[in-house]
């Protein structure tokens, strides 16, 4: 009897937890676990235009990759509506570096491990309050070792760098604590 007492108490929390909002009286703003605080009376779209790959050193799938995360961050954390033109928020930019570089050095002084990072220029435009614009850089990075290719890699780095990037643009955008 105590087991299933507990139960219900724990997922009558859980469920009142995942309905968290708070109305301030002339707004509503939603307050979810992922940070994410916007006045969806104000804003309800967002346009995203494809950030094309611009680095000297290009990786063919990469572009795509990151369009279809950063679409899809918004999309799952978000109640946005994503328009293609005339959006409330509106999102580009352009890849502006993909590259690698020798990070450690081994005892017998040879690069014992590479880094490798991605650079994504992202202008962001608040139609509902200029005052939120910003053009900026975000960049992540991932190290692996020498003695693996980067063929046998990249894809898995450049996933992880992909969502770091999008959550950096993410927190820059959608999260106003």
């Amino acid at each position: 009897m105590r087991n299933k007492l507990t139960i219900i108490v724990c997922m009558a929390s859980v469920l009142l937890l995942s309905a968290c909002k708070l109305n301030l009286g002339l707004f509503e703003s939603s307050y979810t676990f992922n940070g994410a605080s916007i006045n969806y009376d104000e804003v309800k779209t967002i346009q995203i235009n494809e950030f094309p790959n611009r680095s000297p050193y290009v990786w063919g799938p990469m572009a795509s990759m990151f369009n279809n995360e950063l679409r899809d961050k918004f999309a799952n954390n978000t109640r946005l509506s994503q328009v293609k033109r005339n959006g409330d928020w509106k999102l580009e930019g352009e890849i502006t570096r993909y590259d690698q570089r020798n990070k450690g050095v081994s005892s017998e002084g040879y690069s014992a491990q590479t880094e490798l990072s991605i650079t994504v220029n992202v202008r962001f435009t608040n139609n509902k309050n200029h005052k939120e614009d910003f053009e900026r850089q975000f960049t992540a990075s991932q190290s692996y070792e020498t003695t693996q290719s980067l063929n046998s890699v990249q894809e898995e780095l450049v996933t992880q760098m992909i969502t770091d990037i999008c959550d950096q643009i993410f927190n820059a955008t959608a999260v106003n604590w």
